[in-house]
């Protein structure tokens, strides 16, 4: 993929933005977070070039000034919300969020359960992370909010809510996931530190929307897409329009809560806040860091179908309602695009009516897969008894870049039969084609004593990156091997077998 953006230009403009508003607080500042901290998949797939771990490198610069505080709402403990980019719920990624900090010397100062209300799976994560010597604070829902001010900033409101005593001067607050509860526990740590006669500040580290890109280009409306569940909907900016005739791209939900937070910040500091905007209060300098617009806008319309995909499996689910796919069709449609304008769409079509053709398939159905490798090749694989299109389509692509002949197998028949018989006969799984975790191991397994096996599985880390269309929702083994070789995949709404369950 054509490159579009320069980390170390945005990380040096970031870096100062973000000292300067520090300075301007008496040098002490509560940053929320906006997006993922760690591994923004998102943002490095719109903006081609960006580090997803570029946040974490910007603390890296300021670890002697920053210390780290981790939201999770109890709701989202409660009902197993999943991160999808790793298909952990919000509670593992929680945890891994912290080890990831923790290896770069970053501190965390605490986790916060957020709009805590003694769920049980909240209560049994918080006892699980205090085994562990992590310090957990909850906060109960906010008394008042949001029409109350009076009762939002008191005793009964903030103040009823632990403190976390913080010693640096840039305190982070972040999450999993939309609606941790971020702002919450920011407003709170200022309420505390006003009444200890601390005069500390708040801000949003912000990557999407972008302020200052128009409201239709192409990244802004892949956030649009990418929230289509969340319902947001990006806008200009009328605060920041009429305080300085200036255009900027903010969303609903903040321009909608504005007025209020503008309140609550008057009444907890005693004198009008410095932001006239939403745009105001955001630390974003994404901007700069783009060099290549026409790149940026290829890659972003390319997410905006991704999320159409993604949501419309959702719904085969029943994970998301009917309104979500409505809103990310619209979003869709008045980008100008269609599905099949991703690249690797009709090549897995094909694929799977091929397939249909020779009778070649799993249980009746008859899967597809394409994928568009490094060099702009586009290969192809399908399902058949022994393995899945996932799995086919893997091999193929390594073969095609180790300049294997197609007909040259990379497993070892005796290999592949010993999956099989241990699925059939010591786990009495109904079906034992192989998915492709099971795929990879059989492909390291014949790698110790195939020579050519060895030279197609180095290939498989030039896969990262690479487009991958199927035409059945990946089974939960093909999904783990599509993610963890870094894989972007979609899928048409159709599941993989006839079967409901699949053991």
């Amino acid at each position: 993929m054509q490159q579009g953006f320069n980390n170390e230009k945005y990380l040096e403009e970031q870096t100062k933005a973000i000292l300067e508003r520090i300075a301007r607080f008496n040098n002490k500042l509560y940053l929320e977070f906006g997006g993922k901290l760690v591994f923004d998949y998102h943002a490095s797939r719109v903006l081609p070039g960006f580090d997803p771990n570029v946040k974490i490198r910007l603390l890296e610069r300021l670890k002697n000034e920053a210390e780290i505080i981790v939201c999770i709402y109890a709701g989202d403990i409660e009902r197993g919300k999943i991160r999808a980019d790793f298909g952990i719920t919000y509670d593992d990624d929680t945890m891994k969020l912290i080890d990831d900090l923790r290896d770069r010397g970053l501190e965390v100062s605490g986790v916060v359960i957020t709009r805590f209300e003694d769920q049980p799976a909240a209560l049994r994560f918080k006892t699980k992370l205090e085994r562990r010597n992590i310090r957990v604070y909850t906060h109960g829902p906010t008394r008042g909010y949001p029409a109350d001010t009076d009762l939002i900033v008191s005793d009964a409101g903030y103040g009823a809510n632990e403190y976390i005593e913080t010693t640096r001067p840039l305190v982070v607050v972040t999450g999993p996931g939309p609606g941790s509860g971020k702002l919450a526990t920011s407003l709170s740590q200022l309420y505390h530190d006003y009444k200890r006669g601390k005069h500390s500040g708040y801000a949003k580290f912000e990557t999407f929307p972008i302020w200052n890109l128009p409201l239709s280009h192409p990244v802004n409306v892949a956030y649009e897409a990418a929230t289509a569940d969340l319902k947001d909907c990006n806008q200009i900016d009328p605060f920041h329009l009429e305080a300085y005739d200036q255009r900027t791209v903010n969303y609903n939900r903040d321009i909608e809560a504005f007025p209020l937070l503008r309140r609550i910040l008057k009444k907890i500091t005693g004198t009008e806040t410095i932001y006239r905007s939403p745009t105001d209060m955001g630390v974003n300098r994404a901007a700069v860091g783009i060099t290549d617009d026409d790149a940026v806008r290829r890659a972003a319309e390319g997410e905006i179908i991704r999320r159409y995909f993604r949501y419309t499996c959702e719904y085969a689910m029943g994970l998301v309602e009917r309104d979500t796919v409505d809103r990310i069709r619209l979003v869709m449609e008045e980008a100008g695009l269609k599905p099949e304008d991703r690249e690797v769409v009709e090549p897995a079509r094909e694929a799977a009516l091929r397939a249909e053709q020779r009778g070649k398939g799993h249980d009746g159905v008859y899967c597809g897969a394409a994928m568009k490798l490094p060099s702009g090749r586009l290969v192809t694989g399908c399902n058949a008894p022994i393995l899945h299109s996932a799995s086919s389509l893997i091999l193929n692509s390594i073969k095609e870049m180790a300049g294997i002949a197609d007909e040259v197998h990379l497993l070892s028949p005796a290999v592949i039969e010993s999956i099989r018989a241990l699925k059939r006969d010591i786990l009495s799984k109904k079906f034992i084609s192989l998915d492709l975790e099971e795929t990879l191991i059989a492909l390291a397994i014949s790698a110790t004593t195939d020579e050519t096996a060895r030279t197609a599985m180095e290939k498989l880390k030039s896969l990262s990156g690479c487009d991958v269309h199927l035409t059945h929702i990946p089974t939960p083994g093909d999904e783990a091997g599509l993610k963890r070789l870094g894989i972007n995949a979609t899928s048409d709404p159709v599941f993989s077998s006839n079967s409901l369950f699949v053991g």
